[in-house]
Formats: structure tokens, sequence, C-alpha cells
């Protein structure tokens, strides 16, 4: 049945997370005339320039920038009936839910940054769930040999689900920085899911996949019930201009509004959800969901080049190997080296094969690992992986930079002190801000495909997979264990940046007289490709001197293969994957011959993309400059 599961899903490996296949027609950018003559992308004025392909947005109070028209419109909704950024996140998240769920849904999880002006301090939010206390390692590695030939967990199927975080994680931020009802916050999702919300080109291209995934998922016992999924989702798939109707989803968030975070954890609807996994023969329980809470976590942030400080998220997420490879960067000059050229996209993908060694050593739940995320970037340390890094030659095998006992492992003090914080305290990408200074960064999940293909009975979402990121090796740290948070993907972002032309210089260190002020809320979307396109997008606006618009449409490289979170830590796929470097259209034939000459295998106009939003503070206006992805449905808007 492997077999005959894995031919139905070939052609659709490289689009198992929703952001990884473009559109056909997207595969380069441009079409042939009836003379069989190519044509391009008109004049960009006033610049002359081509990388951008239309303006960024400009809005003296407040921003919002989302994968869905709709989205972002909520959004400035609300803001503009008294809500703040966080109630506009959570009511475009809600939506986007509704009209984005090839990405996301409340069935996956959530992680945030959230720039608090009151405070003047930055949030870092962890709201992703754990596997079920009922499962063990030997069940996912007998589902592994029963349907993926003992190499992985199945994607999907409830081998594969983990309790969904996001609910919990409106909550908490609501709880710490909202303003209006959680109910008033949903209520334009609810309405559009009993009147039907519009569906654009690129999500129901997307949504297209879905049968081709799930039903011979299903025929072969992988996923053990997909009527309910084929019912919300695919009766049929909606197509471009669709309204999309859920009214399922509209009762449980209703439900949700009016009861409070726990009735989706502990009420009804976790009562529901204990019922259908019991049905279906998965491990989570009602148990697993009341035990859950996310967790504020604090940021880790690295300089570059001396005037910005970009941060990232700590594992279980990979948004320090983002961090890893900026370290490594500062040794080259980028900028004279040139946006596009071999010499610049070299140093980026050996700087990311270097920090993805450690990425699928080490990157896990630190409760488990005690791996002490500081460690990952300290200078000294990335300054020796950038050692290995030579321009005219790609590395046939990384090495990997060992950790000594004591800088990486908390001590048991530091263990329980984080233990105590923590106690109290596929990807849609989006950002909002608003006229008091907030800025929220979110980024919310279902991971592979639309999900796990699970919908239970009435509930109107679909469970994520993201418990396929589990090792099966019994010594890796991200290695499956009961109640524990997979390796994950997403990554929200922010940045700092030093206000040279608005500070005083005075008889005080410049550090103390140009501080750094909260600059740029901004992420992409994207598996893998997310910790290269934040650094990507970085070295656009500082490196190479491009508009926040520009920095998105930009061509981008992506680096895959190598060695995985999921890999066994005694397998050689690091030392002899040297993987792939793909490239969208716009990087030169030039470009793409050096890469191949200096020892990488190139493969033009197949990189994973992602999808961009990013919103930036202009220091000198005190105005938003808003962006959004060109490949996406997405727009940036304001007032």
């Amino acid at each position: 049945m492997f077999k005959i599961l894995m031919a139905g899903a070939a052609a659709l490996l490289a689009t198992s997370c929703a952001a990884i296949a473009p559109p056909p027609t997207a595969d380069a950018n441009t079409s042939r005339t009836a003379t069989g003559t190519e044509t391009g992308p008109g004049d960009r004025m006033p610049s002359g320039r081509t990388l951008g392909v239309r303006s960024a947005l400009i809005a003296p109070n407040a921003a919002a920038a989302t994968a869905h028209p709709l989205a972002t419109q909520t959004a400035l909704d609300v803001m503009k009936a008294g809500g703040n950024a966080m109630d506009a996140a959570i009511a475009a998240n809600a939506m986007l839910g509704l009209v984005e769920p090839t990405g996301n849904g409340i069935g996956g999880d959530l992680f945030a940054i959230v720039w608090d002006p009151e405070t003047k301090q930055l949030y870092g939010y962890n709201g992703s769930g754990r596997s079920a206390m009922g499962a063990s390692l030997a069940d996912m590695q007998a589902a592994a040999d029963k349907h993926m030939d003992g190499k992985e967990i199945p994607p999907f199927g409830a081998a594969s689900v983990t309790v969904p975080g996001t609910v919990d994680a409106w909550y908490a931020l609501h709880e710490k920085f909202g303003s209006r009802p959680m109910l008033a916050n949903f209520e334009p999702a609810i309405r559009y899911a009993r009147a039907g919300a519009p569906i654009p080109e690129v999500i129901s291209y997307y949504w297209s996949f879905g049968p081709k995934r799930y039903e011979p998922a299903f025929e072969s016992g992988m996923l053990e019930e997909y009527d309910n999924a084929k019912k919300t989702y695919f009766s049929p798939p909606p197509g471009e201009g669709t309204l999309f109707r859920n009214p399922d989803l509209a009762d449980t968030l209703e439900r949700i509004g009016q009861n409070g975070r726990d009735e989706f954890y502990k009420g009804q609807t976790a009562r529901t959800m204990d019922t259908y996994f019991k049905r279906i023969g998965g491990a989570l329980r009602h148990e697993d969901f009341a035990a859950h809470k996310g967790e504020f976590v604090e940021p880790v942030c690295v300089t570059y080049r001396g005037d910005y400080k970009v941060c990232e998220l700590p594992p279980n997420t990979q948004g320090i190997a983002a961090l890893q490879m900026l370290q490594m960067l500062e040794k080259f000059d980028l900028r004279g080296m040139g946006f596009g050229s071999a010499d610049s996209i070299m140093a980026q993908v050996e700087s990311k094969r270097l920090a993805f060694a450690d990425r699928a050593r080490y990157f896990a739940d630190p409760k488990f690992s005690r791996i002490d995320e500081r460690a990952f970037v300290k200078p000294a340390r990335t300054a020796r992986q950038a050692a290995h890094i030579a321009l005219d030659r790609a590395m046939t095998n990384v090495p990997v930079e060992p950790f000594g006992d004591v800088e990486a492992s908390l001590t048991p003090a530091e263990a329980a002190a984080a233990d105590a914080k923590l106690k109290d305290g596929d990807t849609t990408y989006l950002t909002v801000t608003d006229s008091d200074g907030m800025m929220v960064s979110l980024i919310q999940s279902n991971y592979r495909g639309m999900g796990s293909g699970l919908v239970a009975d009435g509930l109107g979402f679909m469970f994520q997979d993201r418990g396929q990121l589990f090792s099966l090796d019994p010594n890796h740290p991200n290695v499956f264990e009961p109640g524990k948070r997979p390796f994950h993907t997403i990554i929200p972002a922010f940045a700092f940046k030093k206000d040279m032309p608005g500070c005083q210089v005075r008889a005080v260190p410049i550090e103390q007289a140009c501080p750094f002020e909260p600059w740029l809320s901004f992420g992409l979307m994207g598996g893998g490709m997310q910790p290269q396109g934040h650094v990507q997008v970085i070295l656009n606006l500082v490196d190479f001197d491009m508009g926040l618009q520009e920095a998105g449409d930009a061509a981008r490289w992506e680096h895959v293969g190598g060695c995985e979170p999921t890999n066994r830590l005694d397998g050689d796929a690091c030392e002899t994957d040297m993987g792939v470097v793909q490239l969208e259209s716009g990087i030169p034939p030039a470009t793409r011959a050096e890469l191949e000459r200096r020892g990488h295998s190139v493969e033009c106009c197949k990189a994973n993309a992602g999808g961009y939003q990013a919103i930036m503070r202009d220091f000198e206006s005190g105005a938003w400059i808003a962006a959004t992805e060109m490949r996406k449905d997405g727009v940036a808007d304001g007032f």
C-alpha cells in the first residue's frame, strides 16, 4: 500500500507544504506571443528599476499586511472600530483560517513577536502544541514502518497530530495586549463563514491539491477518516472567484468567543475532539487538550552591520538559524559583490548549510534537549563556522561545530529558572501595527498541505500534522516523546535599527546616544525557506539598499536537501548530500552557471519563494511603510 500511496502522491511532494510550489504561470516572469518571442513585465516608474512590481503602502496611523485582501480589510476595520494591533491580528488570523485553510486554521499552531510601546519591550509567544501523552515512540515507529517504509512519521492521519495551540495563543496574547472582546474580533470571520467568503487565484490553486493528497492516503489506510474533510473542503474544492462557506467553523468560533479559551481545550469542542480521536483510533484525548498551555518566551537577537538588530524565537523553532547565517555573513562584503551575484549567493548558501547542520542535530523542545539557545549565536562560534566558507568552491561535506559541555547546556539552576519562567508565562504570516506603535509579527500554520486530513465531526477545521517533524531516532534531541513539542518551521521575525539622523550625540557613547528603535515587523512562509528568506530580506534592505516592497519582490534562492531534524544522528545526509540550489528566474543565467562551476547542483525556476509580509517604521515621518508578497493573493493597506 505504501507503493500505491507514493505513486499517487509522487507528483505532489514538491507541493506538500502550501507555500512550496508556485502556480504554473509563476515559474518564470515571462510569457510567449504567437511568434514565440518572450515577453516580460512593463517598465516600473519612476525609478525604472524592475525589482519592485508595485509601490509599498504608506500609512500615517495603522497598517496591516496579510495573505488575503479580506483579512487585511478585517484588521483595518477592527482598528477603526477601536481595537488595537493585537485585536486586529487575531481577527485577521481568524479570517485567514476561513479563506486560506491551505495554510492555517485553529487546528494548527501559532508563534508571535510583539513590540509593546507601553512597556517598551519585545515579547515572544510559543503557541505550539504537544504530542499525545498516550502515544509512544514505538507507536510512531510502527506507523512509520506501516506507511512510510520506516523512514518518518506519516504526513497524514492521527499519528502526525499534535494538540492545536492557536486558540490558547490568541487568548494569552489578547489577555496581555488586546482591548476588544474576543467575540467581536471573531465576528467578521463568523459572518463570512456563514454568508460566503471569496477565494482568490493562488489559494484556490493550492486548495485543488487537497483531494490528490488525501484520497490516496485514505485508500492506503494512512488517513483513518476522510468524509468530514471532503464534506468541509472538497465538495468540490473552491475555484478562483468561489464564495466558500463553512458554517461549522462559524459555530465553533462563536462558541469559543462566547465561552472563552477553555471552550476549545476543556468544553464542548474538546469533548467533540476527544470523541472523534477515540472513534478513529487516534491517541489524543480530552486530557491532552485540557493540559495544553503555550508560553511567553524571550526572543533571541543579534546585531547586524552595527546599526541593526534582528530578533527570532528560540527552539523548538528554527529562527536561530537565520541569526547564525547573518552572523556568518557579516565577514563578507555583500554590497560590493552585488545582488544576485555568484559570490553573494555562494556565501549565503554556504552559511545556510552550516546553520542547518545545527538545526538538524540540536533544534528541539528545550524542556527536553536542555540546550541553551544562546550558545548557537555566540560570536566566537559563528566566526568558527564562517571560517569554513570558501567562495570559490562549495563544501563537499558540512562540518559540525561542536559544543563544549559548559557553553551549550543549561546548568540545573538555569534549567529550573527557565521552567519557572515558562510556567508563568502549511503557513500564513501576517503583521499589523497601530497608531500607538504596537507591532505584531504573527505566523500560524497547519504544516504539510492543509494539515493531517482529519476534521472532527461538525467543527469545521482540519488538525495540523506538525508531529511529522519528530525524529524516530531515540538518541536525537527531537525524538518523539509523549507530551513533547516537535521541531517547528514557522518563525515570525522582528528587527530594530538605530535612528542615526534622529539622535543627538552628546558626551556619551554612541550606543547610548543612538539606541536601537523598533523598526521592522516581517516574516516569510514556506517550511525550510523561512530562515533563508528572512536573511535575504534583511540583506536586500541593508546590504543592497532596496525598498520594502522591492526586498520582497526581488528574486530569491532556496537551498534544499542535506540533513533534517527528522534524520537519524548516525546518518550521513549532512556529510554526503550537498543538496540543490533552487533559483527563481530573476537570478541571472551567468550566476547559475558559475554556481555550478563552483560545485553546486542548480535548478532554475523551482525555488520555494515563500510568502512575504512586512511593515516598517519610517523614523523621519513616523509613518508606517507596508509591503506584501507579489507571489501570493494578499495586500498591504492602512489608514
